[in-house]
Order: structure tokens, then sequence, then C-alpha cells
């Protein structure tokens, strides 16, 4: 593969509270290269966002950020503040969760991505940012595009809203793009749409892609290499078939038990057990350890290390030698 475009090496991300500092993100470590797309998965609150936005530095004051995170070489975490809104919404763009509450209702959708050109490059005119920003909307699919550019976000249905995020994101052709639940809240016909413009959008514009879902079946045709996340850690990393068909951890395998197929093999459906823990008081051990089918005395006791299984496949479980399964999603 290619050179890194990001690298993330031990980064650890914490709130500190009254209570005590809630460790969200702890020793993830990944790459992601050049027109790649690299789906993050797993529950709410399993650290999915959190990274992210720690890769953007958008975390409040409370945030406790140690770990190294590079982009084209450059250190994103050590850079000045000046230095990083250069890179931010220029060659690192994100779509957040809710576009709803994401843009600035008192703007216009076309002004806000004239101001999200112009900022990055003051020597464009007014005219022309708003010229491309009608373009923008047109390829994200934004039907009549020059009048729903002097509309206002609440004028959008929950679609089109999505699609103008989209394309006040890529206003700057960023290198990087993560997309954060981009089909959060959205029918299921919709969702597709939205994904299509996504992949359409990097086609055209050749950058790299970091997807965070809770939905594994969304991915399943989307993604290039596939994170799973629980509990502040990885779980295991993978290609798409890697992690759909010979996944080498229990809580990947749990969550491919618990969604149905479009091939309707599965007869029958097995929620897991228990809720997420607490990250200001995890258990002892493995995170995953008061849920797990293949737990034994040594899960109570040690953190499981990264296991490499093969090539770009890692499992974290103590068990993973012995661990294998067929259970697949098809796209």
């Amino acid at each position: 593969m290619s050179d890194a475009l990001l690298t993330v090496d031990h980064l650890n991300v914490g709130f500190a509270t009254k209570a005590g500092v809630v460790q969200a993100a702890t020793d993830i470590s990944f790459e992601i290269h050049p027109g790649e797309v690299l789906a993050v998965v797993g529950e709410s609150g399993s650290g999915k966002s959190v990274t992210a936005l720690a890769l953007m530095r958008l975390h409040p004051g409370n945030t406790i950020v140690t770990g190294d995170v590079r982009f084209e070489g450059r250190d994103l975490l050590n850079m000045s503040d000046r230095d990083m809104r250069a890179i931010r919404g220029n060659d690192i763009a994100m779509i957040f969760q809710d576009p709803m509450t994401a843009m600035n209702p008192v703007f216009s959708v076309g002004d806000q991505i004239v101001e999200t050109i112009r900022v990055h490059d003051s020597s464009v005119s007014k005219q022309d940012a708003w010229t491309k920003s009608v373009d923008l909307l047109k390829l994200v699919g934004v039907p009549e595009p020059k009048q729903r550019a002097s509309q206002y976000p609440h004028e959008y249905s929950g679609g089109m809203r999505q699609r103008a995020m989209i394309a006040m994101a890529i206003a700057n052709d960023p290198k990087l793009l993560i997309a954060d639940e981009p089909t959060t809240a959205l029918d299921v016909t919709v969702q597709a749409q939205v994904m299509e413009v996504l992949h359409e959008v990097q086609a055209e514009t050749g950058s790299a892609m970091m997807l965070i879902t809770h939905d594994l079946g969304l991915v399943a045709g989307s993604a290039d290499r596939v994170q799973v996340m629980y509990a502040s850690r990885l779980m295991e990393t993978g290609t798409i078939d890697q992690i759909f068909y010979e996944s080498r951890n229990p809580y990947t395998m749990a969550l491919l038990d618990s969604i149905p197929d479009v091939d309707g093999l599965k007869h029958e459906l097995h929620p897991i057990p228990g809720n997420p823990p607490s990250l200001l008081n995890p258990p002892s051990g493995c995170a995953f350890r008061p849920r797990c089918s293949f737990a034994t005395d040594v899960c109570s006791t040690e953190v499981p290390s990264r296991v490499k299984v093969g090539d770009q496949h890692e499992s974290r479980c103590a068990r993973t030698d012995e661990l294998q399964t067929s259970v697949g999603v098809s796209s």
C-alpha cells in the first residue's frame, strides 16, 4: 500500500469530570491511506466519534488527549491553533452527525458554503464562491440548486440537509473526509442515496474517507477496511471479508450474529446480552468479558493485546487463536 495519509499511534482521549476521568478512547492506533474507505463501527459510546473529534481537535477544554497523530507527516496534536485551522475544513473535512445543529439556522445554505470556501482562500470572490456553492449542491444531488442555495437549513428535508453538509465538507477538495454517522435518522432509501453521493464525491475528488457508523450492514459494500470498537478500544481490524467472514473476535462475532442477512440464511438472531460498561469505572480485564460467551478466568485479570491474525487483520482477544467464524453479512 502507498504511504499513509493519516497515522494515529497510541491515541488516548479522556474527559476530566468531578467523578474522575472518563476514558473515551484508549490506545487507538491505525492508518488511513490515500483513496481508501476505512469504516469505524461499534455501539453508541464505543469511542468512534470521540476519536474523530480528537483528530480534528474539536474537543472541549476538559479533554485530555495524548498520543501521536500525523497527517502527511505533520503533527496535528502539537501544531498551533492557527496551523490547525488551516488544515481543518481544507485538507481534512468532517460531516457531522446532525446536520440541523451543525449548520447555522440564520444563514442560507449557500452563504455557509461560500464562507467555507473563502475562509481558506480569500482570493476567491463572493460571486465565484456562490457559483461554486451552487455547483456543489448540484454535485451532491440537491434539486434546483440555484433556488435551494438561497434557502435556510430548516427549509431542507433531512436527506437534503445531509447532502448540503456533504457539499460544505467537500468545498475545498479535502484529502480526508470524516463522515460521522452520515445516515443517522434517515430512512433506508435516503441512506442509500447519501452513501451513493459519498462514493461519487470520493470518485470525483480522490479523497480518502473515514466512515463512522454503528451499522455493519451499511459498510458491507462501502468500505475497504473495517475497525470495530468497543468500550473505548479497537477490538478488531481487517478487510471487509476478514471482518464479515473470518472474524476472530467475540464482540465482532456477536455483532454479526445480532443482525439479519439479506440472503435470509439466518433462522434466528441473537442479541448481545447486558449493556456496555461504564467508561468511568470499567470492569477489570477485558471490557467485553461480562457480555462474552467465550470469556475465561484470564479475561477478568488481563487486558488483551491486539494480536496479528494475518495481513491487515488484528484482533484484541485472549482467545484469538481459537476463534473462527463463517458468519457474514451480504452487501
